[in-house]
């Protein structure tokens, strides 16, 4: 099992942990606001700390092009025309009891055992392989600021999920340790409040912008051109341009020791309460409960450096189980269905 440490806001039980206790520079206030001085021994530990995280996004060589432009020059623009539009599913005559609806093709192929911790696997291996298989994901863009105000931040993080509605519980996964902390956990261990805007096809480039490998002290909104739009409860800004955004108070922080490097820490889980939710008002219904995806038009992350966007969908009834004893086949899918 992963060693693992147990972190909690003030607003929970709490662990003996103290969650500022993270080597980061303190930022000093400076007149541009997207550049600020730091003490010459913080510079120091920045420039160090940037030249890990680049070294790392470098072993991870997520462009397979090597001229990346040229590929995208040849490609068809993007299509505008393309819109929301519901279709059927695979098979709308499927009976229950009959499997896979490809005719069988998918059992006649064979697969392949991988043990992430075979001896010489990198770990990274593990990293593009699981995001190329859990696919598509939800991009949690996360406005952050530091506790005393003197920093904010702005990235994207497809380890994003919801993990309960009552109360509203979001979890986000994020590389490296609270010690070694990049703005985005450090800001959140400390003020203990962030932003969970949902990236839209209408500003997906300047969205990308803010995983640039920028110093500390250099604000993304100023760079990727974002606008900031005031929280209620909470003090990080929301991105205006999103159709949804929830203002978010930390629940938990939970730490996991790597297995390839014992001892370092590999990956912190953030568990975020919603506690204020923003829709544009023309994306939301009379009720407060259903976004029209037509205008969210929603953007996924997949494997590698590749994006998704939702314009084709399908709807499919929950069955219910009163429907399999009118099957014509009712007795046999029954008898299959007691043997384990």
């Amino acid at each position: 099992m992963f060693a693992s440490r147990l972190i909690t806001s003030s607003r929970y039980k709490t662990a003996s942990v103290r969650l500022h206790q993270h080597t980061r520079p303190v930022l000093q206030r400076h007149p541009n606001p997207t550049l600020r001085t730091m003490s010459s021994s913080g510079a120091n530990d920045a420039a160090a700390a940037l030249e890990a995280r680049n070294q790392h996004e470098a072993s991870i060589k997520r462009n397979p092009h090597p001229d990346f432009k040229a590929v995208e020059a040849s490609r068809p623009d993007w299509e505008e025309s393309s819109t929301w539009h519901y279709t059927k599913t695979r098979s709308p005559d499927w009976q229950w009891g009959q499997g896979g609806n490809d005719g069988g093709e998918s059992l006649a192929k064979k697969h392949v055992e991988i043990d992430p911790y075979e001896p010489g696997r990198p770990a990274v291996f593990n990293y593009k392989l699981m995001i190329s298989a859990i696919v598509p994901r939800p991009i949690g863009f996360l406005s952050t600021m530091a506790a005393d105000g003197t920093s904010s931040n702005l990235a994207p993080f497809s380890y994003t999920s919801m993990v309960c509605h009552d109360p509203p519980i979001f979890a986000i996964g994020i590389t490296g340790g609270i010690a070694t902390a990049k703005d985005t956990l450090a800001n959140i261990a400390s003020s203990k409040e962030c932003v969970i805007n949902i990236i839209s096809e209408h500003f997906i480039e300047a969205a990308n912008s803010t995983s640039v490998n920028a110093p500390y002290g250099v604000s993304e909104w100023g760079l990727s051109g974002l606008h900031q739009a005031p929280s209620s409860v909470i003090k990080p800004p929301r991105v205006q341009e999103a159709v949804f955004a929830a203002e978010c108070k930390l629940y938990e922080l939970k730490e996991f020791e790597s297995k390839a490097n014992p001892g370092k820490k590999s990956g912190t889980l953030v568990l975020l309460e919603g506690v204020k939710f923003w829709v544009r008002e023309d994306a939301i219904n009379e009720e407060k409960n259903q976004i029209d995806p037509a205008i969210l038009r929603p953007i996924s992350r997949l494997g590698g450096i590749t994006y998704g966007r939702t314009t084709e969908v399908f709807e499919i009834l929950r069955p219910d189980f009163s429907a399999v004893g009118k099957a014509p086949n009712a007795e046999e899918l029954l008898e299959k269905a007691s043997n384990p």
